[in-house]
């Protein structure tokens, strides 16, 4: 422990923000980020616990006590180094995880946390500065040859843990850049897509390749694959959005689902052509409906297109202010969240439910919904109940539809292996990652569900460890 006192000493401290007026006019990183001499103090703050239960909230495991302590000494390197042992992307997970170590740390119970996405960020941009991200270019090669479909977080890892120990391993990605939800999914205020293709970099020369704009189970067929392949990985994501079914949502234009809309602004970004309907904020009134982190990206990126008025609906109860007994340390702290998409300005409104649209000629013009009202019965179970005369109406040129993901689509590998589904509809496997069917193995949302990017990473590492496991016997990943 570096600094014995330093929990009392100093207090937290997080990235600033670029000022509002100046970040709507772009899409670029909304964070300046904190500099060597600010990480340090931060990282003085961790009490190097004994039991530390900021890597028991973490998925991934890291060893947070250990490069916190390294940061506050300066030993830079040896915190990349220690990082890396768990971790394949810390970039990703320094600026879109929602720091579920952060709300284990034992500081939380009564005190701010530690500031560990701040200081991970810190540590890996760091290490890109000076040259320490090198390829992992293996020494010998097993002969080995596995497939990952989809290109997401989930399947960048296991590609990276894979490689690392000599198998040799292909990537396809039906749209046409590497990246899956972290390219088009989430917004370049929040996540440039040149740190992604840094990183691609640095895996294509370790070894790994890459096949975009193939989609398998169309362009390439799954026996096509499972005969050049000793192994397939599925990491294709939970791609089938939840929909939003009310009257009149089929009949309307106007209404249209999140990532589609998400996608389209990142594409012009990158100055690519949009070749389907293009869909646009600008001078419109736009409702977001779904109250989570997707329903926030909505919200800046309309924002930054120049709508007249956003407002966001949710239709559960506003979470609560501070842990209540619902969620004790060290659970992660399910409380209101403010984020820098809200205060760029949004009318946000909770225990909504939208009840019908209405337009003109096929043209969405109304929205009509009612306040709702959440009660637990005897049993725990939570029912919801419309509120007499809560009733509403609100004028509106455009709806997004962020409500979540169902489960991953059907429709192309997953029905040609005849794959078994779980009761959710997601691809079912044991406990080694496999699916029903021989040699074909599943991770990340694909499998689990809807998630966290952080999941993601920690499935595609895990599956990793247990294919390497099934072609050699043994393993030396850690998954």
């Amino acid at each position: 422990m570096g600094k014995v006192t330093g929990f009392k000493e100093y207090d937290r401290e997080e990235s600033p923000s670029r000022p509002i007026d100046e970040r709507i006019k772009d899409y670029k990183d909304v964070h300046m980020g904190l500099d060597k001499e600010k990480l340090k103090i931060q990282g003085a703050r961790c009490m190097e616990c004994g039991t530390p239960f900021c890597s028991w909230g973490c998925p991934l495991g890291n060893l947070m006590p250990d490069f916190n302590d390294m940061v506050y000494k300066g030993e830079w390197k040896k915190a990349y180094e220690r990082i890396s042992l768990t971790s394949c992307f810390p970039e990703f997970t320094g600026r879109i995880c929602p720091a579920l170590c952060e709300g284990s740390c034992t500081l939380s119970y009564n005190s701010d946390a530690v500031s560990i996405k701040e200081i991970e960020l810190g540590i890996i941009e760091e290490a890109f500065k000076n040259g320490w991200v090198k390829p992992k270019i293996p020494k010998v090669r097993t002969g080995k040859r596995i497939a990952v479909i989809g290109s997401g977080p989930a399947g960048l890892s296991a590609a990276e843990e894979l490689n690392s120990v000599g198998h040799s391993v292909v990537v396809f990605e039906r749209a046409d850049k590497v990246g899956g939800l972290l390219r088009y999914g989430i917004p370049d205020f929040k996540l440039e897509k040149h740190v992604i293709d840094r990183r691609i970099d640095v895996m294509e020369k370790s070894g790994i390749e890459f096949k975009t704009s193939t989609n398998v189970g169309f362009d390439v067929s799954a026996e096509e694959l499972l005969n050049d392949f000793d192994v397939v990985l599925l990491t294709g994501g939970s791609t089938i959005p939840r929909d939003l079914k009310v009257e009149g949502r089929e009949n309307i234009k106007g209404v249209h689902f999140a990532v589609d809309y998400l996608k389209q602004q990142n594409m012009r970004n990158a100055g690519m052509e949009i070749k389907e309907e293009e869909i646009t904020a600008k001078d419109k009134v736009v409702v977001v409906i779904g109250g989570g982190d997707t329903g926030s990206d909505c919200i800046g990126t309309a924002i930054r297109q120049g709508a007249k008025k956003v407002y966001q609906y949710e239709i559960m109860d506003k979470p609560p202010a501070q842990r209540d007994e619902t969620m004790p340390w060290p659970l992660f702290p399910r409380v209101f969240k403010t984020t820098t998409s809200h205060e760029e300005g949004c009318e946000r409104l909770f225990g909504v439910s939208t009840k019908k649209l209405e337009g003109k000629d096929g043209k969405l013009e109304l929205l009509k919904g009612v306040q709702v009202k959440w009660e637990k019965d005897e049993n725990g179970k939570m029912s919801m109940k419309e509120i007499e005369g809560s009733e509403f109406e609100k004028k509106v040129d455009l709806i997004l539809i962020a409500m979540g993901f169902v489960h991953p689509q059907h429709k192309g590998i997953v029905e040609d292996l005849q794959l078994k589904l779980d009761s959710r509809g997601n691809v079912f496997t044991d406990e080694n990652f496999m699916t029903s069917r021989e040699n074909v193995f599943a991770a990340g949302d694909m499998r689990r569900g809807q998630s966290l990017v952080v999941w993601a990473m920690h499935e595609g590492r895990q599956s990793a460890k247990e294919i390497d496991k099934y072609l050699m016997g043994e393993t030396s990943l850690r998954g």
